[in-house]
């Protein structure tokens, strides 16, 4: 009789007692997902909750236990309970089907091969029949490879059939997706597992090899007839021992090129040379020591060989029929490598023992090549083209931003404010040129000159500034030297040529007199008579010129006295100085004229008085000639 496990009593109607606090009586749950598969799990609790005790049978006797027939004392025996339903994606999870295959790839773009041999293996899903085929990828292959059909039912035929696991068998071809795999082995547990379906297996087959791939494994054929020249003796006799050349590029041919300095090295051991750089402090370039890398170079190239691009590719034996050996670098002959001539003008010790014991070349001579120091070029200036003076053009051709003349600043501070005056006439054949004036001003501080002319009423010419302050070249000198005029290029009589115009200096002042006498290293002895007699001349006057001057229109003996009345007033004022430097700040141009309202402003700002009705008779007043003589307040 079976009990009640709780309190022991027969599990019988009036025996068993109910439970009001248990609310749930549903079956545990026992079909469950992990990492997306339905997986079966066994109940833990029973209906109401009841934790269900875990059988701690093996497998084996669970098995033995459900097999065997139960025998009771009554009755037709029951029939055993059927085994659990195990999903196929349960059963066969993680259970996949390999199988190595390859298939044929035409290639009709190359002369070396005609077609490739492609090997891939086949994987067959048993949990939902899908397959994939994926290629193993080969390094540098060049080829798209790796899983060439994803994981999926693959069709059969046009029926819509799809690839099952008993279409699969080693020595066969499947077509997939018009391609023809040709199966021909498969692993451990494909064999194992078609053979305990019943499905009987084919021998397996040797993996087709691709041909390309195995001419590529094969050693390079060699067409070289070997020679006795070891070359093993030949490093280690000459391991270590290099020859030294010094030598030079000349490049100053062609634009922006220079004269370089190399160092060549000619290895023994294995006849390679090697080019080096050598740098000087601060010469602008960079640090790079090799110009050419250690290799051997070639003399004489094959005729078919002329046009092998070198720069792209090495060149071997069959491109060169000669390559440089050291006899070929001798101090002072040039040698061409790569394209640039070196000049080799000298050689180290060692360099120089060698050749005398292998060639018989005793006392390499050392070639001097250092560069002698051009003679300095002579800078020779354009013609001058008019315009401003000489000197001032030619700061443009010293420098980029031209700078103006040096000044000498002695001399403009010992002669500031020194001005030589003279009067002179223009040597013209016109007959209205023939009675004008002209006052020249000579700076000493700058050498220039200036050309003032008085104004004449109702001459019909209009006077003025007729040269500003320049310097006045000489004629007859040339442009590249210019002669300036000079203070001793003045006196009575002389021609001045001012550009194209003729000037006859017909009278100085007081001022000139003092200055050639005081300066009388600066002029010539005719000059300083020719002015001392033409003011001996004015001083004296003639008794002829007394007698016409008693004569004179009373009009002009009238000017004259009211000048001469001004005059006085002026050499009686106490400031006399200051009314000389006044009158020389006022006249700008250095004419020797001012005219009456400046006139009357200079004495009114040096509180000078003046009679209104002697100067308003008086258009001008002249500082030079003939009135500087009179107001001289020197």
């Amino acid at each position: 009789m079976v009990s009640n496990p709780v309190h022991g009593l027969p599990l019988l109607p009036g025996t068993s007692f109910k439970d009001f606090t248990k609310t749930a009586f549903h079956r545990s749950q026992t079909l469950g997902y992990r990492n997306g598969y339905a997986i079966v799990r066994r109940p833990t609790v029973g209906i109401g909750g009841d934790r269900l005790q875990f059988n701690q049978l093996s497998q084996a006797e669970l098995d033995e236990l459900a097999n065997k027939a139960p025998v009771l004392t009554y009755g037709q025996p029951k029939q055993a309970p059927p085994a659990d339903f195990i999903p196929a994606h349960v059963a066969f999870d993680k259970k996949v089907l390999k199988f190595d295959a390859y298939f044929q790839e035409d290639v009709p773009m190359s002369t070396e091969e005609h077609y490739r041999i492609r090997q891939v293996n086949i994987y067959y899903y048993l949990e939902d029949d899908s397959m994939s085929v994926i290629e193993p990828v080969v390094e540098n292959s060049g080829i798209p490879q790796g899983k060439l059909i994803k994981r999926q039912r693959l069709a059969k035929n046009d029926r819509g059939d799809h690839y099952h696991w008993k279409d699969l068998n080693r020595g066969i071809n499947i077509t997939i997706y018009g391609k023809t795999f040709r199966i021909v082995d498969c692993d451990r547990f494909t064999q194992v597992f078609l053979e305990s379906q019943g499905i009987e297996l084919n021998p397996p087959e040797k993996m087709a090899l691709d041909p390309y791939t195995e001419l590529r494994k094969q050693p390079l054929r060699k067409y070289v007839t070997p020679s006795d020249f070891d070359q093993l003796k030949q490093f280690l006799t000459f391991d270590k021992q290099v020859l030294r050349f010094y030598a030079i590029w000349d490049d100053t041919d062609s634009m922006y090129g220079e004269c370089r300095t190399y160092v060549i090295h000619y290895y023994l051991m294995d006849d390679t040379v090697e080019i080096r750089e050598v740098h000087e402090r601060n010469d602008g370039r960079d640090p790079f020591p090799l110009l050419m890398n250690r290799q051997r170079i070639p003399k004489v190239l094959v005729e078919n060989a002329k046009n092998f691009p070198q720069c792209v590719l090495e060149i071997s034996d069959q491109e060169v029929l000669e390559w440089y050996t050291a006899k070929d670098f001798i101090v002072g002959k040039s040698l061409t490598i790569l394209g640039r001539t070196f000049f080799i003008y000298d050689c180290d010790p060692f360099t120089r023992r060698y050749y005398k014991e292998k060639f018989g070349i005793a006392d390499l001579p050392r070639i001097d090549v250092s560069k002698q120091e051009p003679p300095p070029v002579k800078q020779e200036l354009p013609p001058y083209n008019g315009y401003g003076l000489v000197e001032d053009s030619a700061q443009n051709c010293f420098s980029l931003i031209p700078k103006a003349p040096k000044k000498d600043i002695i001399k403009m501070l010992v002669n500031d404010n020194k001005v030589l005056r003279y009067l002179a006439a223009l040597e013209s054949p016109i007959p209205e040129d023939k009675d004008r004036r002209f006052v020249f001003s000579y700076f000493l501080a700058t050498d220039m000159i200036s050309i003032f002319e008085p104004p004449v009423r109702n001459s019909g010419i209009i006077g003025g500034k007729y040269l500003g302050r320049t310097k006045v070249v000489k004629p007859y000198s040339t442009v590249d030297n210019p002669i300036y005029y000079g203070p001793g290029d003045f006196f009575i009589g002389a021609v001045i040529e001012v550009f194209g115009h003729r000037f006859i200096i017909l009278d100085t002042d007081e001022y000139v007199l003092k200055y050639m006498e005081s300066n009388a290293a600066q002029y010539s002895p005719e000059a300083l008579a020719s002015i001392q007699n033409h003011v001996r001349k004015r001083e004296a006057p003639a008794p002829e010129l007394e007698s016409k001057q008693t004569e004179k229109d009373p009009g002009v003996q009238e000017l004259e006295a009211l000048i001469d009345t001004i005059q006085k007033q002026l050499k009686d004022h106490s400031c006399k100085e200051n009314i000389r430097e006044a009158f020389q700040i006022y006249d700008k141009e250095a004419s020797g004229y001012v005219d009456r309202e400046m006139f009357f402003k200079i004495c009114e700002s040096l509180n000078v008085p003046i009679d209104d009705s002697l100067v308003k008779e008086v258009n001008g007043i002249s500082l030079c000639h003939p009135g500087w003589n009179v107001v001289s307040l020197s």
